[in-house]
């Protein structure tokens, strides 16, 4: 789209508004048809979060402005992260810009680097390889949970090791979906109305202080792990992961970078700190992994090509043994099939900022403090850029093919300085995880086609699929 000449005017409202909800209303009952009925009105359309106003980025080139090249004028706030600093606190993903932020991204950079991942990379596989041979040949399971939780307990081995309570994995499972059903609701109703003592506002300050008791016990766990001596190469059991060379060493969980970080100046994380990342990483974890998985697993069973391109790939890779830290390298049909379901589906629809200044963005006024909204899921579906966006087609991201794309336009990761620091970990669990399946089962649609449902990410709103066991 290009930008508006001449003076400034003032940013269209989107029809459709209500007394006191302003908008909110369909935000909450059609937030991705709303969302992309808003392009038609202009690359910047003004909408109302209850009485306070936010003007949503409709073009990824304006998008890119805020992100990257004005990024100064557009602080990481709105009221969406203010509703996740409930229970973020100030991790990486909510912290305010500045020197803490990059602090906590130095801090935290090396346990994200290649080499680390990869210590953790036959861990990883031997948990999903004995999570997934549970499940039973013919009998349908619900794919959705079944990949949020397989997700979250594979980063739990990854961040803190084996031998985690098993109540702690499970708990954090059932808190996080009611936890994140809260914060959408705090960040669509008016600010005034969560500060009230209601039921279903008591109900969210419970769960998070239940969560942060959680995570404390697994920041104990890991220390304890940290501490404790190796065992004597006569005490590990043969072929048990839990005592592979990478468990012994104290860098054997991702966590302990975060715990041994110091910095020059203000010295170690402190609890509160190591407790706000630990919350900020899982919630990661389990919410845009485990979500990508589940639509990737849904549109391999509906694209039998798509499936034998997969199995040749993970055969000419693998041969006939299992998968290997060392074979994720060969996948890269997977990998486009993975970045495609990315593109199709979110991970997340909403993301804001907050205007630092007044500023002019492509030919609108917008003052101090106002809250930027794009949506990575509209940008993603832009047939400006994308041909035939609502077709799954992962040939799209072949180098040739995927040189023609505006690079604007793929925000699964975010973009500028504040882009997930876990995207290198994000690939490697995500290919991990979906090699691992595809080589033992395959899954057929048990439920009719799914709906996606926005809440943080863009869910199935229902996905129950059948395992088959795989024959050579």
């Amino acid at each position: 789209m290009t930008p508006l000449s001449g003076p400034p005017t003032a940013a269209p409202t989107a029809p459709g508004r209500l007394p006191l909800i302003g908008h909110g209303h369909q935000l909450a009952r059609r937030p991705l048809d709303f969302m992309d009925s808003l392009r038609r009105q202009g690359s910047v359309v003004r909408i109302l979060l209850g009485p306070t106003p936010a003007y949503v980025v409709t073009d990824p080139a304006v998008t890119r402005q805020v992100l990257v090249t004005d990024v100064d004028a557009y602080a990481k706030g709105g009221k969406i992260i203010d509703a996740l600093r409930v229970f973020f606190g100030d991790g990486l993903a909510t912290i305010a810009d500045g020197d803490l932020h990059m602090k906590h991204r130095r801090l935290m950079q090396p346990m994200f680097n290649k080499a680390h991942i990869a210590t953790r990379g036959d861990v990883m596989i031997e948990h999903v390889r004995a999570a997934t041979d549970t499940w039973t040949d013919g009998v349908a399971r619900d794919t959705y949970d079944d990949m949020n939780d397989l997700t979250l307990s594979t980063f739990l081995v990854a961040l803190f090791g084996s031998g985690l309570p098993a109540h702690v994995e499970e708990e954090f499972t059932s808190l996080m979906p009611a936890i994140m059903r809260g914060t959408i609701r705090q960040t669509i109703l008016p600010g005034w109305m969560t500060k009230l003592p209601l039921p279903a506002n008591r109900a969210h300050e419970q769960r998070v202080a239940r969560l942060r008791a959680l995570i404390d016990q697994a920041i104990d766990h890991h220390h304890a792990q940290l501490s404790a001596p190796a065992p004597a190469a006569s005490e590990a059991p043969i072929g048990c992961p839990a005592h592979e060379p990478a468990e012994q060493t104290p860098g054997g969980g991702l966590f302990s970078t975060l715990l041994t970080a110091d910095d020059p100046e203000t010295g170690p994380l402190s609890h509160q700190q190591l407790q706000d990342e630990a919350i900020t990483l899982l919630t990661g974890a389990i919410e845009t992994t485990g979500t990508t998985l589940a639509w990737a697993l849904y549109e391999i069973s509906r694209n039998p090509e798509i499936e034998k391109r997969l199995h040749a790939e993970l055969e000419a890779a693998c041969g006939s043994r299992p998968l290997a830290q060392e074979d994720i390298t060969a996948l890269p049909y997977m990998r486009n099939v993975l970045k495609e379901t990315m593109r199709m589906y979110g991970p997340a629809w909403l993301v804001t900022r907050t205007t630092t200044r007044p500023v002019t963005l492509d030919g609108h006024p917008i003052p101090k403090g106002a809250d930027v909204v794009y949506s990575p899921y509209i940008h993603q579906h832009d047939p400006e850029v994308y041909n035939d966006p609502s077709a799954f087609d992962p040939d799209r991201w072949e180098p040739e093919r995927a040189k023609s794309l505006n690079r604007s336009s793929f925000l699964a990761f975010g973009d500028g300085r504040r882009k997930c620091i876990g995207e290198e970990f994000a690939w490697t669990e995500l290919l991990i995880i979906l090699a691992t399946v595809l080589q033992r089962w395959r899954l057929t649609l048990t439920s009719a086609p799914p709906r996606p449902q926005a809440i943080v990410t863009v869910k199935p709103d229902k996905l129950s699929m059948t395992p088959h066991a795989r024959t050579a």
